[in-house]
């Protein structure tokens, strides 16, 4: 999870000009997975070695994400202290974790969804910088409405690691889905497959993002920043293998579900107060 420029751009200029560069993506994103050649594979590292972490034993934990949508308000406070927390690209377009709405009016059966990137929203905050949802619906007939937020399903059997094909992208044995960007070529393999829409490209960096559970600070027993500045309690983090934890009391006392369960990446983030519309 170190960030080596020149070894990065080095790995990455050798990988792509193996690569046919356009020709390969445009293919695996219409095949939905890479096929990596021999030459190719030389250029990357046979495995990557995750670091070592003072104090933290990775095999005594199997952290999971809880979210209870009935209890969103959408403020989007979890939304800026994540992009505060991990230097993340401070437009609407980028972003480890965002919400989205669910909008049911009076005679449809299907509702209107948004997030704080909708053009909408974005002028109604006046800046990309700053985020907040319009009030669109203030005369209209709402038969129902409610907040869902999304990140990262750190899924454990994860598509974006099977695509990738330098071995940047790697499920740790917390149970955990990280990106070593030393290694990472920018191809957005991992982003064509993730199921979710949780991974966006850096244009700056030349690398791919998404949420780590604010990996640096679970490891050093602190909760994820969304989980933390939430006012009202919607996002639930913590260790699966403590039976009092947060979040496997709220798996043992509700009515869960994860999202695209049929996907077979058999995600981590479980929910409560979802509608059938969600996915």
């Amino acid at each position: 999870m170190t960030e080596t420029k020149d070894k990065s751009a080095d790995a990455r200029r050798a990988f792509l000009r193996l690569l046919g560069g356009a020709v390969a993506c445009a293919g695996a994103a219409a095949a939905g997975k890479v096929a990596v050649t021999q030459a190719e594979a030389a250029t990357a590292p046979s495995t990557v070695t995750p670091p070592a972490i003072p104090g933290y034993d990775w095999t005594k934990h199997r952290w999971a994400f809880g979210v209870d949508a009935t209890k969103c308000i959408g403020c989007l406070r979890c939304v800026e202290a994540c992009k505060r927390e991990n230097d993340v690209i401070g437009d609407a377009h980028h972003f480890r974790t965002w919400v989205e709405r669910y909008v049911y009016l009076e005679g449809e059966e299907t509702p209107r969804v948004d997030s704080h990137s909708d053009p909408v929203n974005i002028e109604a905050s006046g800046s990309e910088h700053e985020y907040r949802f319009a009030n669109r619906y203030k005369d209209a007939k709402v038969e129902k409405a409610f907040f869902v937020p999304k990140l990262c399903n750190h899924c454990t059997h994860p598509a974006c690691v099977q695509v990738c094909p330098t071995g940047a992208t790697y499920r740790t044995n917390d149970g955990v889905v990280v990106i070593d960007h030393t290694y990472c070529i920018g191809c957005q393999y991992c982003v064509q497959a993730c199921p979710y829409g949780a991974r966006f490209f850096n244009e700056e960096k030349q690398v791919t993002d998404k949420c780590t559970w604010c990996y640096h600070r679970i490891t050093k027993g602190l909760q994820p920043a969304c989980v933390e500045v939430c006012p009202v309690g919607a996002r639930i983090f913590g260790d699966l293998y403590d039976k009092q934890s947060p979040v496997s009391l709220f798996i043992r006392n509700n009515r869960t579900r994860v999202l695209k369960p049929e996907s077979g990446n058999a995600p981590n983030v479980y929910y409560v107060g979802l509608d059938k519309d969600v996915i």
